[in-house]
């Protein structure tokens, strides 16, 4: 018989371990890192099967453990100071919070060879890769599962890289391409397409022009991850391009107490504090909140140029039964800044006009203030049949608050400047149910989701601009001397519209033998678009659009799969008899091998992808008579352009103490069909052929375990826009970055990030002849602080 063995620890710490199963001393050298990578080391050690409560995990870091030792006297130190208790169980241990009385929680199963093998919470696992993510599919399936390019940046990532918001996070996704086309105007670009749409916790939620300017700067401080999946995915979101599409995974409560405050401050006078704070909220831990609050002073290398911004997060988690779970939540996030309307021009055929990076060419009285509320909910229930429903509500309130100036291109003379002031709501409101699970059929078992969503968009632009152009000299332009406007007389200008799409969908993963997986799926959509300032209302009715998908399993380690998927677009332009242009389609084709190491700590894919999209509007060349009578462009749906490329990534635990990602895309997107290019033009010059990005961090070992030390790069071939009759250009570059950090001791942690270590200087986007050129940072330096419980 096993005789159980009971250490007490500082009279807490209960440890219910079997002498017989631990009493071999192993050798251990594990640095201080997050708990549960050392809790998966553990196991990897002692090969005994190590289960735990992500949440309860989270957060929480572990002391660095030398020599030899019994499992037991590992797995105490490794709990020591953590409110948590270690029990085995044959040869399982069970790690949970420490309390008198039953415990009832329910615990993420890691095996001794995983360490997020089914687990999609990033936080606290010091990973840069996930091991389950629903974005592509609507199922939970792992990297390796997935049959399309699929991403993710952890949360680890982003504190190793100092990101902030989510332009920071396009910036270093693979794949991605981040176009700034003013100081608070950018575009996500991914596969010769822009990115049109964003999820929350799943939830799609639409971008244009304007709502990417408030929602863009999304701060990171209440999210867990963003995941990435390249392709179309009309499955999930519904109508957008063939591009991309981000999620964002809000934090959530965890049941016990973990607070941390960060404070950080680097170049250009730049300040900014972060705290997190979560706990249970009842005996039992059947509530749990969390709450999160950021501030940051973000002054700039551009002149008159600063942003401050306020982010308040909150969110209360109630067990409502053993099965069933309410989360309801909501954020607050206001930007101020003085900003520009465009940035910095180029000559009137491309011509680089070397300004300064500092040059601000709007004046000391522009704004940009932008305000987003969001409230959320969802009702998740987990059945007795390993069956789950989920049904979730999400509301966003967007303003954005705009009274700023531009560049007009030059004419017989030099440059003007023109102004304007918008005042833009846009309300957002999502619901989707769904029901998932396995079922049963030919003796084997599959998995099933089906589901329904609504979800509309109210945009209401009011504002207007001056006609009048006042010339300026950009080599001497001095902000403070053209005075503000009067808004009276400027010419009016009003928008709005409601665009309202509904959809059902479905999609099952089938297993018909052991190496082979095929995902069958489908979205049945509803799409009305009400102008509310005129005419141009139109409806699409019952879309199709449909997913499939094939993984067959070479081994333990390799699959290789190949997937089909479309994914359609209204557009607003109206043909000669005044109807409006059937939608674009796109399709996208993949192939590929996807490697999972590690049992899931490191994930690698290599992928060929070919994608078109069809029926895309453009101006007829000679414009009919009704359409001049009536003083508007008539168009016509048969333009098709095409793009073809490879993907590929690794990422995830090197060893247990070097985390890395790198990543490369090829990309060749050419015109097939337009009237304005040839067929075989590039059709989007200002996306890079060839795009790397890779980042690493490593912990050091013996007497500089507390150390830390890090690097990423971004690189891209030469990409152009076209500029009058020639092209504005930027020749291929690299960025590069370091970071160095110290855990001082269980509280607290210090990191520095150098960025842009060569002060390469480069345009993160092209500059056109009205402006709209957009420096990246130069040499840059942040220092961070953290103290945590």
């Amino acid at each position: 018989m096993l005789r159980p063995f009971m250490p007490m620890l500082s009279g807490s710490l209960a440890l219910a371990l079997s002498t017989a199963a631990l009493a071999a001393p192993l050798s251990f050298n594990l640095p201080a890192q997050p708990l549960s990578t050392s809790l998966t080391q553990l196991g990897k050690a002692s090969g005994l099967r190590v289960n735990y409560e992500s949440q309860a995990v989270a957060g929480k870091q572990a002391p660095a453990i030398h020599g030899q030792l019994e499992p037991a006297q590992a797995l105490e130190q490794l709990l020591a100071g953590s409110g948590l208790s270690g029990t085995v169980q044959g040869n399982s241990v069970h790690v949970q919070p420490y309390k008198t009385g039953v415990l009832n929680l329910g615990e993420v199963s890691i095996n001794a060879q995983s360490g997020v093998a089914g687990t999609a919470t990033t936080e606290g696992s010091g990973s840069y890769t996930t091991g389950a993510m629903s974005t592509a599919v609507g199922l939970p399936l792992s990297i390796r599962e997935t049959p399309q390019s699929v991403s993710v940046i952890t949360r680890q990532r982003m504190d190793d890289q100092g990101m902030n918001d989510l332009n920071d996070v396009v910036k270093y996704a693979p794949g991605i391409t981040l176009r700034k086309f003013g100081g608070d105007r950018q575009q996500f670009l991914a596969r010769g397409f822009i990115v049109d749409n964003l999820m929350y916790d799943g939830l799609p939620t639409s971008l244009s022009t304007f709502t990417l300017d408030t929602i863009a700067g999304a701060d990171l401080a209440m999210y867990d991850r963003v995941e990435v999946v390249r392709g179309a995915t009309g499955l999930m979101s519904g109508a957008g391009s063939p591009s991309a599409t981000l999620n964002l995974v809000r934090k959530r409560p965890t049941a016990t107490p973990q607070v941390s405050i960060t404070t950080s401050a680097g170049s250009w006078d730049r300040y900014r504090t972060e705290v997190d704070a979560s706990n249970k909220l009842n005996e039992t831990g059947t509530l749990r909140g969390r709450l999160v609050a950021a501030y940051e002073d973000d002054k700039s290398y551009i002149d008159e140029r600063d942003k401050l911004r306020q982010t308040f997060y909150g969110v209360l988690e109630a067990d409502l039964s053993d099965s069933t779970t309410l989360t309801l939540g909501a954020s607050k996030q206001r930007d101020d800044a003085t900003s520009d309307w465009g940035s910095l021009p180029a000559g009137p055929n491309g011509e680089d006009l070397h300004l300064p990076r500092h040059t601000f060419l709007s004046n000391d009285w522009a704004y940009w203030n932008r305000d987003n509320v969001s409230l959320f909910t969802d009702l998740t229930t987990h059945f007795d049949n390993g069956w789950t429903s989920r049904l979730a509500f999400a509301r966003i309130w967007a303003e954005s608050n705009t009274f700023s100036s531009y560049l007009n291109a030059p004419k017989s003379g030099g440059f003007t400047q023109s102004s304007g002031q918008y005042d833009t709501t846009d309300v957002q409101t999502n619901l989707d149910g769904s029901l998932s699970g396995p079922f049963q059929l030919f003796g084997r078992e599959h998995e099933l989701t089906v589901g329904a969503s609504s979800r509309q968009e109210k945009f209401d632009q009011k504002g207007g601009f001056w006609s009048k152009a006042t010339p300026i000299d950009i080599y001497n332009f001095d902000p403070g001397v053209i005075p503000k406007p009067d808004i009276a007389d400027r010419t009016p200008y009003q928008s709005q519209n409601t665009a309202t799409e509904r959809g059902i969908y479905a999609a099952a993963r089938f297993n018909p033998f052991d190496p082979l997986h095929v995902i069958i799926g489908s979205r049945l959509s509803w799409y009305d678009y009400d102008n509310r300032a005129g005419t141009g209302d139109y409806k699409v009715t019952q879309q199709i659009t449909p997913y499939a998908g094939v993984i067959y399993d070479l081994n333990d380690t390799y699959s290789v799969y190949a997937s089909y998927t479309e994914i359609f677009k209204p557009q607003t332009q109206q043909d000669v008899s005044g109807s409006v242009l059937k939608p674009m389609t796109g399709e996208s084709y993949e192939v590929g091998i996807k490697g999972e190491y590690f049992d899931g700590e490191l994930n690698a894919s290599l992928a060929l992808f070919d994608m078109t999209q069809e029926n895309r509007a453009y101006a007829l060349d000679t414009q009919p008579a009704g359409c001049r009578a009536t003083n508007r462009t008539c168009y016509e749906a048969a333009g098709e352009v095409r793009s073809r490329g490879l993907d590929a990534e690794i990422s995830g635990a090197l060893t247990p103490n070097w985390q890395a990602s790198a990543a490369y895309t090829l990309v060749l997107s050419q015109y097939v069909k337009d009237k304005a290019f040839d067929k075989g033009n590039l059709f989007a010059p200002n996306q890079p052929k060839h795009l790397f990005k890779a980042a690493t961090t490593y912990h050091l070992q013996g007497d500089l375990e507390k150390m830390r030390i890090g690097a990423d790069v971004l690189a891209q071939s030469a990409t152009y826009g076209r500029v009058g009759n020639g092209h504005a250009e930027q020749d291929a570059y690299a960025v590069v970055g370091l970071m160095a950090g110290y855990r001082v001791n269980e509280h607290w942690d210090a990191r520095v990030n150098l960025n842009n270590v060569l002060d390469q200087k480069y345009w993160q986007g092209i500059p056109t002849a009205t402006g709209s050129g957009t420096y990246g940072d130069p040499r840059n330096v942040m220092f961070s602080l953290k103290w945590s419980l």
